[in-house]
């Protein structure tokens, strides 16, 4: 499991890669203003309903039922229940991109009224979601792909896909010359690589001799599905909805608001996509393996190790974002069009995320315990509860703090949601925290020290040495830091697990 994990991780962190050079084009042609509000509203909307019906409510009902069918049936009788899921799920997405296409003014209108005194741009991002909303159903059939490829052990391909989007957006941008604007190219580049994502696990999942078709639905085969589906479905729409509340709310900042939160949330996204789903998508599958075949030890023990490396692997990033934002967002993203008071004004949104990222990459361990036993009504009464004190304080926050006042009530509900969720499962028996769960973190928590040390104290001679260089200033002082912080981090980090008697060979979870 451990070797999967590295290699969704790995392959993860590529995607990150390439969205960095990606952000860095968008940030350099769009700026923060008009344009690129307008553009990222029309690629928010659509990656809302893939986050509610595609990867969480669908990967939260379909990847048990379809591994338990295939621990017990054998990989024919999954293989039909993916395609009677296949087909509804089509259908269902082919209904819902008819509507948004017929209604898309009003829409956009309702998830982003603070447009409503702007024509221009609200027509901008009425047009551009037109262009992107098509990448929902792809997504959405992709996630379908993931879901049965990871059960059947494959996870090289679902990982790799994210980076076409990456590399479909520059490409766009690169030929920007020849559409209207830059956003109508980066929008066009966004259907484009939902088209490609899809067409690369359908490869492979003809390759694993998986790939489904088109089947009846039998109710009595799928009823098991619709019946997890139902809460799921709630329980992500409850952590969508406050993004929801962030579109709509930023909508009604200044140009350049919801670039802010955008360009942060893109930094703020990276360990989580590299860590903490990643983690999630490995071990779902994997706890729903050793559960349905009655070993519930080695399921504890696979989530306690996971969720251990999560720990190790994401504080070093929690340390930098509350630390030295201002730096990251300059290095990362200040260029052509982006300036220095737009690096300044997402770094104090990036550090209010911060407050919230060990919660945010945790989670989806959390999760998957409940998940993996077909339970997915508790995470969703949980995700209500936290969304409606995020909500609630979002509209209390945002006229005195701004786009800060947004992050800062993300991270405080995604601490509710991760502390209830354990609370639960510990209360429950469920979730059974052991000694190499506990020594990591204590591990992890002394090697934040020297980390700190060298964030605050190192902090002026980078910048001084970085200054130097002109305008590649901020990035090698970024480097700079980076490497001596992470170097720190590591050398204590190992040091610290080799007094508590932990070897990293540990942390693989015991065979079933």
């Amino acid at each position: 499991m451990i070797r999967n994990l590295l290699s969704v991780g790995g392959f993860t962190l590529l995607s990150r890669i390439t969205g960095f050079f990606r952000d860095v084009m968008l940030s350099a042609i769009l700026g923060a203003g008009f344009v690129s509000d307008a553009f990222f509203i029309a690629f928010r909307l659509p990656n809302h309903f893939r986050a509610i019906f595609a990867e969480g409510a669908f990967n939260a009902a379909y990847v048990p039922c379809y591994s338990k069918a295939l621990e017990r049936e054998g990989k024919a009788s999954a293989k039909e229940f993916s395609s009677e899921v296949f087909t509804l799920l089509l259908a269902s997405q082919l209904v819902l991109l008819a509507l948004a296409y017929a209604f898309m003014p009003q829409f956009v209108a309702l998830l982003a009224p603070g447009l409503d005194d702007r024509p221009e741009k609200f027509e901008l991002a009425v047009t551009l979601t037109r262009i992107t909303f098509p990448y929902l159903l792809c997504m959405t059939l992709v996630t379908l792909h993931q879901g049965t490829l990871n059960a059947n052990g494959r996870f090289a391909a679902p990982a790799f896909a994210p980076n076409l989007l990456n590399l479909s957006v520059m490409a766009a941008l690169a030929l920007a010359f020849l559409f209207p604007n830059a956003g109508v190219a980066a929008s066009v580049g966004v259907t484009v690589s939902g088209a490609l994502q899809l067409a690369l696990l359908m490869a492979d999942a003809r390759l694993a001799g998986v790939l489904e078709g088109f089947a009846r639905p039998r109710w009595k085969r799928v009823r098991d599905f619709f019946l997890m589906l139902g809460p799921a479905v709630i329980g992500s729409a409850s952590g969508q909805i406050a993004i929801f509340a962030d579109t709509i709310i930023a909508s009604m900042l200044p140009d350049g608001g919801l670039s802010a939160i955008t360009y942060a949330d893109r930094i703020y996204q990276l360990p989580n996509g590299v860590i903490g789903i990643a983690a999630g998508t490995v071990l779902l599958p994997e706890m729903s393996r050793r559960l349905a075949a009655g070993d519930a030890a080695g399921a504890h023990a696979a989530q306690n190790r996971v969720m251990a490396l999560t720990v190790a692997l994401a504080a070093p990033f929690f340390i930098a974002f509350v630390t030295i934002p201002e730096l990251i967002m300059s290095g990362v993203f200040q260029r052509g069009a982006f300036t220095a008071a737009d690096a300044l004004r997402s770094a104090d949104v990036l550090a209010a995320y911060g407050g919230g990222l060990m919660a945010l990459v945790l989670i989806s361990s959390a999760r998957a315990g409940f998940q993996a036993q077909g339970d997915t009504r508790t995470p969703m009464y949980v995700a209500l509860g936290a969304v409606a004190v995020n909500v609630a304080l979002k509209v209390v926050l945002y006229r005195p703090l701004g786009a800060v006042g947004l992050a800062t009530a993300t991270s405080v509900g995604l601490w509710i949601n991760l502390t209830a969720l354990i609370g639960i499962a510990l209360h429950r028996g469920a979730m059974r925290f052991d000694e190499i769960f506990l020594r990591v973190s204590i591990a992890s928590l002394v090697a934040c020290v020297p980390l700190v040390l060298v964030a605050v104290f190192g902090y002026g001679p980078a910048a001084r040495l970085g200054g130097a260089l002109g305008g590649f200033g901020n990035v090698t002082a970024l480097a700079l830091l980076g490497a001596a912080g992470g170097l720190a981090y590591a050398a204590v980090l190992l040091g610290a697990l080799r007094l508590f008697g932990l070897r990293l060979s540990q942390l693989r979870p015991r065979r079933a």
